[in-house]
């Protein structure tokens, strides 16, 4: 029996996850399965990876071959390291404790980079939603501007046609009271006469 470690499909449509599973080779994609040894979220960014290195590791040394994007998986995660560094144990080439301090050296530089990643997308997440912020600020200003422009052209318009009315009705009234001297004049001369 052959035994592949590949991706099982799971999730909905356009949104996939994946189980990382032991299987025999000739069963079907999402059919039964040997073990299951992890999850892998492509969903996220960077991809969510949970996997079982103890189990994956024993499935290596069994002679599970990994499909190319599960063999991908498991270098992220170090499963091929850490197999490796077993056979070269068995072989008497190092001995299990510098195994376990070059393993454990690559994971503590593998975690950072993959910090820096996270760290490097919130800042951009963080810098796009500040200028957005400050476009959106931008906008309102312009239209608070404009309105205040607009109230006050109607404000002037309203003090420009009531000076007008009023120096209509001053010139009114001048013409009323010139009127009304001219109208007491004749029947002061006509009372004269």
């Amino acid at each position: 029996m052959s035994v592949k470690i590949r991706l099982q499909r799971n999730g909905k449509k356009g949104k996939p996850f994946y189980a990382i599973v032991a299987a025999d080779a000739r069963s079907k994609r999402d059919g039964k399965f040997l073990e299951k040894l992890g999850t892998y979220n492509p969903n996220t960014n960077p991809a969510t990876i949970e996997l079982n290195l103890e189990n994956t590791v024993k499935w290596l040394q069994n002679g599970a071959q990994p499909t190319d994007t599960a063999k991908n998986i498991l270098s992220y995660k170090g499963a091929l390291l850490k197999n490796h560094l077993e056979i070269g144990v068995r072989k008497g080439a190092i001995t299990a404790e510098q195994a376990d301090e070059k393993f454990n050296a690559w994971t503590i530089e593998k975690e950072a980079r993959i910090q820096a990643k996270k760290d490097g997308l919130s800042a951009a997440e963080a810098e796009e939603k500040a200028k957005a912020f400050a476009a959106e600020q931008a906008i309102n200003q312009k239209r608070i501007d404009d309105a205040q422009a607009a109230e006050d052209a109607l404000k002037a318009e309203a003090a420009a046609a009531e000076e007008k009315a009023a120096s209509e009705a001053a010139a009114n009234e001048e013409a009323a009271s010139t009127e009304a001297e001219e109208t007491t004049e004749a029947t002061e001369e006509k009372a004269a006469e």
